[in-house]
């Protein structure tokens, strides 16, 4: 009886043994194919001391003065009262007294970068508008007061010169070579904290922005803060690509929407002020929209590309090449052009009185048209004045107005149709201006001279009028008599 009892022992005891011996050893190591996925896909993190510390001397803070003149009310009984005092506005209602003018400083800063040794700088249009003094200054503390060559407010471009020698100077890049994705850098003064370093990627190429379809922008996640404006836009090998412009914001900070002009515009730009103090552009004299997939099948076009034509104005070089309402121009000197944006920048590219070759479709089959193009600048300043009649005659509020036409409305890239021409009465102690649009009186649009009269006969004395002014909308209320 003992035998088999020990056999079922020894039995039991090898086997854990042999267990045992088997937990000692290790597994063999467990290789999944997305482990492998990813450890071949890690990429290091980009290095940009070297190209802070190469490029960022060329990196300047700009500063502007303006004098502003406005008027105040003194109290000869409370002489210590001051404008930010809580019952400044108290005083200025119930105190006696007779509004004296008063003159202050408004300062703002910006950013820009040396572009050549003898002192040329790049910065946006915007950072130096109605400055009375700019002033730069380098990295190694020294400011320079500038000169404003020239600025050209529709690419939002200035070129500024200083007095020095040998500065250091920025690369300048192809902004044709950049692609979406790439890690650009921005060195700047946002808030005034000078030559400050952010770093993000390339959103998206070609952006078109409200009331700008001329600067095909390039989008970055880069933090741009007030004061980037005008700074550059590097690339990894340290060259300029674009120049920081814009941001989209709700707060008024940054908010992710960064937006560059490339710096293959802005030395077009540049060369254009050197050499002319303003920058010639092409134009066509049509307005223009995209062609959507529903007007491709009804226009017979197999694809939706190019820029319909929804107006011809008169005696533009548009009209004179013969071009047609519904015309699609599918392409400019047999370049294809995507939508109505890119035809704008194509115009504006060109040069007044270049030789252009359009395909256009018409009526289901391409023609081809040659057309001189007109200089955007030169045409406007010489639009013949209209005649006063009875509908230009001024009105009871001291309006003197009169109706565009689309060529108008499409050089001065408007929504209106009525234009402000002369200003007294009424209107000008409420603060119109000539060359005001009249977009609308109160929340009605106006589309005609009739209209806008027929409704200030309806609204009477509580009227504002909703105006286009150097590219910004404001309501102006009317002072009532």
């Amino acid at each position: 009886m003992r035998k088999p009892v020990l056999t079922v022992v020894l039995l039991i005891t090898l086997f854990a043994l042999d267990s045992c011996g088997k937990k000692q050893q290790a597994p063999p190591p467990v290789t999944t194919s997305s482990a492998v996925s990813t450890a071949s896909t890690i990429v290091a993190l980009p290095n940009f001391t070297v190209l802070v510390k190469k490029e960022g001397p060329a990196v300047v803070n700009i500063s502007t003065t303006q004098k502003i003149r406005k008027e105040h009310l003194p109290f000869p009984a409370f002489p210590g009262t001051k404008q930010d005092d809580p019952f400044y506005e108290f005083f200025r209602r119930f105190a006696p007294g007779e509004m004296l003018p008063h003159e202050f400083r408004s300062q703002s800063l910006g950013s820009g970068f040396i572009i050549s040794q003898d002192g040329y700088i790049l910065t946006n249009a915007h950072v130096i508008d109605n400055a009375d003094a700019v002033t730069v200054r380098l990295t190694d503390k020294r400011e320079f007061k500038a000169k404003v060559v020239g600025a050209d407010k529709r690419s939002d471009i200035a070129l500024l010169k200083i007095s020095a020698k040998d500065l250091p100077v920025a690369s300048i890049g192809d902004t044709s070579k950049l692609e979406v994705g790439e890690w650009v850098v921005a060195i700047g003064s946002p808030f005034g904290f000078t030559n400050s370093v952010s770093q993000g990627i390339v959103s998206a190429m070609g952006r078109s922005l409200p009331g700008e379809n001329t600067t095909p922008f390039i989008q970055t996640d880069v933090p741009i803060n007030p004061g980037n404006s005008g700074g550059p836009l590097f690339n990894l090998k340290g060259e300029v690509i674009g120049i920081n412009s814009q941001i989209y914001s709700r707060s008024g900070g940054y908010m992710g929407l960064s937006f560059a002009i490339p710096i293959d515009l802005a030395i077009k730009v540049k060369n254009e002020l050197l050499k002319h103090g303003t920058v010639k552009r092409g134009w066509l004299g049509v307005t223009i929209q995209d062609v959507g997939p529903e007007h491709a099948r009804s226009f017979g076009l197999t694809k939706a590309s190019g820029a319909l034509i929804t107006t011809v104005g008169k005696n533009t070089p548009a009209a004179r090449a013969s071009l047609e309402i519904g015309d699609i121009i599918l392409k400019f000197n047999a370049k294809e052009l995507t939508d109505a944006d890119d035809l704008a920048r194509t115009v504006a590219d060109a040069a007044p009185g270049s030789i252009a070759r359009l395909s256009v479709w018409r009526r289901g089959e391409v023609k081809e048209v040659v057309v001189t193009l007109g200089d955007t600048e030169t045409d406007l300043k010489t639009l013949k004045p209209r005649l006063m009649d009875k509908e230009m005659a001024p009105d009871k509020i001291g309006l003197t107005m009169h109706e565009l036409n689309p060529d108008e409305r499409q050089m001065l890239r408007t929504d209106g149709y009525v234009v402000v021409n002369a200003v007294d009465g009424i209107a000008a102690e409420s603060g119109i201006q000539p060359k005001d649009i009249i977009i609308a009186i109160n929340s009605q649009r106006i589309s005609s001279i009739k209209q806008f009269r027929t409704v200030m006969a309806e609204v009477g004395k509580r009227a504002a009028l909703l105006v286009q002014r150097e590219g910004n909308m404001i309501f102006i209320p009317l002072i009532s008599k």
